[in-house]
């Protein structure tokens, strides 16, 4: 079986639970997972992911899929479902170019039996349920480590960057946040970006800048507090359990709130620059962080 998920660190890092639903119900299915090589690290050592696949037609029909799932929905992966050579293409019914399955999966709502809006997660393990998994809780992300952090002692990891200005939370109030966790918490500041992202308002602090996926995993999975913007990282400190402090902005907090781990979800109906320091310490306080 072919699962395409194309892209997205919280996309790839939410549709784990699903694959372990699947393996678990069927421990004989050879599973391939088709993903862009910058987000192939959520998969790498995962019991339940037989083969990681470039998202390529000839990577896919070598893997000769009995079913290729679409959960990625876009153009690029419509084109990958039909030209995988699977007799069953599956895919939401609500995706562009739907015609091309031969199994329509309904709504997620429709098959969990509720009409409130549904956590990503819970769309993603959806599909199995449709596919024939039993109806059960969908459990925590999974990712795999492969290693010890790169960072000894008591941390915090601090994200400060998102894809848009109205997801990001000042800049100014994340460098006075990691003062207070370091002066009040006992807790070193460490903070984690892209190879692109603007690192100057955070100088006198621990930076990881542009790390490999598999680092930036270690790195998080060995902190004691996750805090930062609505993000892929959040939903890698969500899979190990980690205390999360999320800033929301535009974005929905139902759909994409930490799963399954203890968390505090910061939203101001001024947007996000109405969240104060304050704001969050209190929250780090409410989850009781150990250093």
């Amino acid at each position: 079986m072919a699962i395409l998920r194309l892209r997205s660190l919280g996309d790839c890092v939410l549709t784990t639970p699903a694959l372990h639903l699947l393996k678990s119900h069927r421990p004989d299915l050879r599973i391939g997972v088709a993903v862009e090589s910058r987000f192939a690290g959520v998969y790498e050592g995962n019991p339940d992911v037989a083969e990681i696949l470039p998202p390529e037609a000839p990577a896919l029909r070598r893997f000769r899929p009995a079913l290729c799932l679409n959960l990625h929905g876009g153009t690029r992966s419509t084109w990958l479902t039909v030209l995988s050579g699977a007799r069953y293409r599956a895919g939401f019914q609500h995706h562009r170019f739907g015609r091309i399955y031969n199994l329509r999966i309904p709504r997620a709502q429709d098959i969990l039996g509720v009409e409130r809006r549904v956590h990503t997660a819970e769309h993603l393990a959806a599909a199995m349920f449709f596919l024939g998994v039993p109806r059960q809780e969908v459990p925590r992300a999974r990712l795999v480590t492969g290693g010890p952090s790169p960072v000894a002692g008591s941390y915090a990891v601090l994200h400060p960057f998102a894809s848009h200005p109205e997801k990001t939370w000042p800049a100014e109030r994340f460098a006075a946040l990691a003062r207070w966790l370091e002066d009040s918490c006992g807790l070193r500041a460490v903070f984690t970006g892209g190879e692109e992202d603007d690192f100057r308002p955070f100088a006198g602090f621990r930076c990881l800048r542009g790390r490999p996926l598999r680092e930036t995993v270690r790195l998080i999975a060995g902190a004691a507090l996750f805090v930062g913007n609505d993000s892929g990282p959040a939903h890698v400190a969500a899979a190990f359990g980690l205390p999360v402090v999320v800033i929301f902005g535009a974005s929905d907090r139902e759909v994409w709130a930490p799963w399954r781990t203890p968390a505090a979800v910061l939203h101001a109906p001024g947007g996000i620059a109405a969240v104060t320091v304050e704001d969050v310490q209190r929250a780090v306080a409410q989850l009781r962080v150990a250093a």
